[in-house]
Order: C-alpha cells, then sequence, then structure tokens
C-alpha cells in the first residue's frame, strides 16, 4: 500500500475512494490488458463514475472543479498498482486544452463526456521522421472555405486505438513554431485510419499507435484557440504534463522499492533470509534515502505547480530526476530478485520494462538537461 498523507481530510478521503477504485477495477485486470494489448473502455466508464477523471475541469463542464493534487492522487495510486492507463493524459493534457483554448462549444461538446469516460481522447504531436522537434512537423491543414484538409502521419500516439477524439498538431501556417494549430479530429471522420498497435518493449497494456489522415475533411470550428498558436499553447501546457510523469515514475519506483523489501524478506539463501545480507540491507537503504528525498521533491513540486508558480525548467529537473530515480529503483529491485526478477510471473519483471520508455517519451532526459542547462 502506497503510504502517503494528504495536506487535508478531504484528500485523504479521496485517496481511499481512488485506492478501492483501483483494487476493484484495476488490479484484478491487469494481465488480461497486459495481453490484449489494451485496457478496456468499462474501466474508462467505471472510473468517470467514481469521479477519478478530469477533476480540475469546472462543475459547469461536468467536473469537479478540484485542484491538481487530486489528479495526483490517481496517478500515484493507479501507477501503483503496476498500470499503464492513460488517465493522465485526459486529466491532465487533453481536457486542459480544450478548457483553456476551446470555445465555449467545444467546451460543452467534449469536456462532460470527458470527465464520465464516454469520449477518451489522444493527442497527436509525434511524426514517423520528427520525434521531439515539434518545430517542424509535416502534418499539413489546408483552410478551405468552412472546413480544413488535413494530410499526414502521426506515430507513437498513446491512446490511439481507443480514442475517440485526437487533438492534431497541424501545419496552417509557415514554417517553424509559429505555423502550428490544434485541430480536433473525431475517430468517425472520413480519411481517418488508425495504422498498427506498436509492439513495444514494455507498457503492452498502453495502447500506442500509428495514425493517418488522408484528406480529413473537417469543420473550421473543430480549430483549438487560435490558428497558428498550438506550439505557444504546448509550451505554456508542459510543465503539468511532465509534473505527471514525474508523479508516475516516483510511484512506481515506491512499488517496486516496496516489491523488492517484500521479496528479499521471503526468499532464502545460504540458510538465511537474502534480506540478512549486509548488502541487500544497504542497496535497499540506500533506495529508501533517495525515495524519502523524492516523495518530498514531489510535495514541493505540486505545492509550486497548484500556486501557478512552476516553471518550464523546475518541470524538467522533476520528470530528470523522478524518471531517472524510478529506472535505477527497478533496476536495483529486478536484481534484488536474483533469477526471478527476469521471469514475467514477478511484477518487478513488467515494472522494469514498463520503465524504460519513461526517460523518453514527455521529453528525453538529454532534452531535460538542454532545458535546465539554458537557465545556468
Amino acid at each position: 500500500m502506497l503510504d502517503r498523507a494528504g495536506p487535508d481530510e478531504d484528500h485523504g478521503l479521496f485517496r481511499e475512494a481512488v485506492r478501492r477504485f483501483m483494487e476493484r477495477e484495476v488490479t484484478p485486470n491487469l494481465d488480461q490488458w497486459e495481453d490484449d494489448g489494451v485496457v478496456s473502455r468499462e474501466v474508462w466508464r467505471s472510473a468517470g463514475e467514481a469521479g477519478l477523471l478530469c477533476p480540475t475541469i469546472t462543475e459547469p463542464y461536468g467536473g469537479l472543479g478540484l485542484d491538481f493534487r487530486y489528479n495526483a492522487i490517481v496517478t500515484e495510486e493507479l501507477c501503483y498498482t503496476g498500470a499503464v492507463v492513460s488517465f493522465g493524459l485526459q486529466s491532465d493534457i487533453t481536457a486542459p486544452y480544450i478548457l483553456n483554448y476551446g470555445s465555449e462549444e467545444q467546451k460543452r461538446e467534449y469536456l462532460p463526456r470527458m470527465v464520465s469516460g464516454e469520449l477518451i481522447s489522444a493527442i497527436a504531436m509525434t511524426e514517423p521522421n520528427g520525434g521531439s522537434d515539434l518545430k517542424n512537423l509535416r502534418t499539413d491543414a489546408k483552410r478551405d472555405g468552412d472546413h480544413y484538409v488535413i494530410n499526414g502521419a502521426k506515430t507513437y500516439i498513446t491512446n490511439g486505438q481507443l480514442a475517440d477524439i485526437v487533438l492534431v498538431a497541424c501545419r496552417t501556417g509557415g514554417e517553424g513554431s509559429r505555423g502550428i494549430s490544434l485541430i480536433l479530429v473525431h475517430a468517425s471522420d472520413a480519411g481517418f485510419s488508425r495504422g498498427r498497435n506498436l509492439d513495444k518493449i514494455g507498457q503492452n497494456m498502453a495502447d500506442t499507435s500509428e495514425l493517418f489522415f488522408n484528406d480529413v475533411r473537417v469543420p473550421a470550428d473543430r480549430l483549438l484557440g487560435e490558428e497558428n498558436r498550438a506550439f505557444y499553447y504546448m509550451m505554456q501546457d508542459l510543465p503539468q504534463e511532465r509534473l505527471t510523469i514525474a508523479v508516475g515514475a516516483q510511484a512506481v519506483a515506491q512499488r517496486a522499492f516496496d516489491e523488492a523489501v517484500r521479496f528479499t524478506r521471503e526468499r532464502r539463501a545460504f540458510g538465511q533470509a537474502v534480506f540478512e545480507f549486509q548488502n541487500t540491507r544497504f542497496v535497499l537503504a540506500g533506495l529508501k534515502a533517495k525515495l524519502q528525498a523524492g516523495w518530498a521533491h514531489l510535495d514541493w513540486a505540486i505545492d509550486r505547480h497548484v500556486r501557478g508558480e512552476y516553471s518550464p525548467e523546475e518541470a524538467a529537473a522533476g520528470k530528470l530526476f523522478h524518471t531517472e530515480l524510478q529506472w535505477e529503483v527497478v533496476d536495483a529491485a529486478l536484481q534484488l530478485h536474483g533469477g526471478a526478477g527476469y521471469m514475467n510471473e514477478y511484477l518487478i519483471a513488467r515494472l522494469w520494462r514498463d520503465a524504460r520508455v519513461q526517460r523518453i517519451y514527455g521529453g528525453s532526459s538529454e532534452i531535460m538537461k538542454e532545458v535546465i542547462s539554458r537557465t545556468l
């Protein structure tokens, strides 16, 4: 169990409700989702009914109007189970884009169904030859009367197989960052198609897809915000995205540590528990100290973010620190499992596989260092 106290009683009660949901709706289904390569739509609807999706969305659009601490609680408890379910993408990225930049009509059309789990969203930025270089994306949207016509391809798109709507980063203007817009594409739009559910090293239950746009004709009122302003929007929202990744990384690191403690206490070698060897205790002690510091840093970061003071370079540092810590902990925890750690029947094997991409998506560790270095 994740031992976390909230800043007040309401947060504590919410965490208990989230934990019960995870025990009932998530943990029993992990193996099935892993085999299927996708989670069920039912868990999205159940999460919506339980009030776990988009807690910060305001009441006029079906949300609870809570602060980001509630989002963080959902992410912590979800990731501690070992699940890779993209509630955070919807709650912390796509829904806030619509809330912050969408028209009143867009907010009323999409947000209530995103809160309920009826509507699953994705955001499509990365392209086959583009990686993190958003300034040079090539998917274009040409204005044709009161419509846009979109052509291009995206890849590595989370929720790609399940998504009902996709926020597509398109080129609507000139070269560089000033010519990019976000346009809402419906999965039912003619010319839109999904490619493969990509075969990944880990995070198998998270559907990650190629998306194709072949003369997709969408009404101009599906433009999100102002034309050619999307790069600015994306930069504004990156701190929250990276904080969400950091929260999940810390929770997984804690679960890996807890698994290692449990396993080494139970497994015996040379007549004693593996835990009794000094090396085991020292490794675990070092990890515990780093996790303690990590949780303290995360509380600091969340508090600053809620106050509107969390800067892009602080978010980059947080994402770098927590994902690198996650990798250190899961790798050490697997080593302490010995040969058992390499067996898929043990949770640590999945945690280890799933952790590797954390240092890549949302901005690789190298990019995070570049962002931080610019402020030195």
